[in-house]
């Protein structure tokens, strides 16, 4: 048994988990919305990466950028179409957007058909150090997540547009008398959310087969990564991916990856139930 090995792999996971709980930790840490169809928007950003990349053949790097365009784009148009009349009806909204998480998919399924698609690998070999053994792609996986909680911290806490975000999320009402535009904003930072969220799935695409249903295997685990850090905290998103991805890991060890789950979802409810603001308390005026 190679603890070493494991905690790498934890490491790797751990980035992979961050990459897609980012975007979700805007849309339901700071605009409160239950996005069901965050998986699909995960989905469409593979897509979009094997469209540019395997069939355009262009740069993985294109690809990533064409992903976050695209997403932007779809997360605007859910925002102004749909989620903007479901704001502070919470059940509604979850309902809204499971409708939209089928409709998605159904619409790759006929666009693509339902076999699933490859992106090649654009990091081929590995790190060995010792007896660990590291893909390059895993360790750029590790590196770009890093970098985008960077950026994403910069965007909200160091530009004007971030401070009207977190104005907004803060109070609506108040942001609305002081003649902040609500409506574009609320649009602009679910687009920016969504954005994130199709980044990622560019970047998964080469590990995952790319199929209609590849959103539903990740949703949950975004949901309780940006849970268990804190509600609309950075810091806690960060931190709750380490700590999902290091305990699946290690875990895996001794119960199998299935039991891994189990334990895993377990020791959340535990968190939760002495801890309900996660393990990052964002204070609030």
């Amino acid at each position: 048994m190679n603890i070493a090995q494991q905690i790498a792999d934890g490491i790797s996971v751990s980035g992979i988990l961050l990459l897609i709980a980012l975007g979700l930790g805007i849309t339901f840490g700071v605009m409160k919305v239950i996005n069901m169809a965050h998986g699909e928007l995960i989905m469409i950003g593979a897509y979009t990466s094997y469209v540019i990349s395997t069939l355009a053949d262009l740069p993985f790097i294109v690809a990533m950028a064409a992903a976050f365009v695209v997403t932007a784009i779809v997360g605007a148009l859910m925002e102004v179409l749909i989620i903007r009349r479901l704001y502070g009806r919470p059940l509604e909204t979850l309902l809204a957007t499971f409708g939209i998480s089928i409709i998605l998919q159904q619409l790759v399924r006929i666009i693509f058909g339902p076999a699933g698609k490859s992106v090649s690998n654009p990091f081929n070999g590995a790190l060995n150090i010792g007896s660990v053994y590291i893909p390059y792609l895993r360790l750029f996986i590790v590196g770009f997540a890093i970098m985008l909680v960077l950026i994403t911290a910069y965007v909200l806490f160091r530009t004007k547009f971030g401070m009207l975000v977190r104005t907004v999320s803060q109070n609506r009402s108040m942001s609305d008398c002081l003649g902040i535009n609500t409506p574009r904003i609320d649009m602009l930072t679910f687009a920016f959310g969504a954005g994130l969220t199709g980044i990622a799935g560019a970047v998964l695409a080469p590990l995952k087969n790319v199929a209609p249903t590849m959103g539903m295997d990740y949703l949950i685990d975004s949901f309780m990564t940006v849970v268990l850090g804190g509600v609309g905290s950075l810091l806690g998103t960060s931190l709750g991916s380490i700590v999902m991805g290091e305990a699946n890991q290690l875990l895996t060890v001794f119960g199998g990856e299935t039991g891994a789950k189990i334990i895993v979802f377990l020791l959340v409810i535990i968190v939760i139930r002495y801890k309900p603001e996660g393990l990052f308390k964002i204070e609030r005026r």
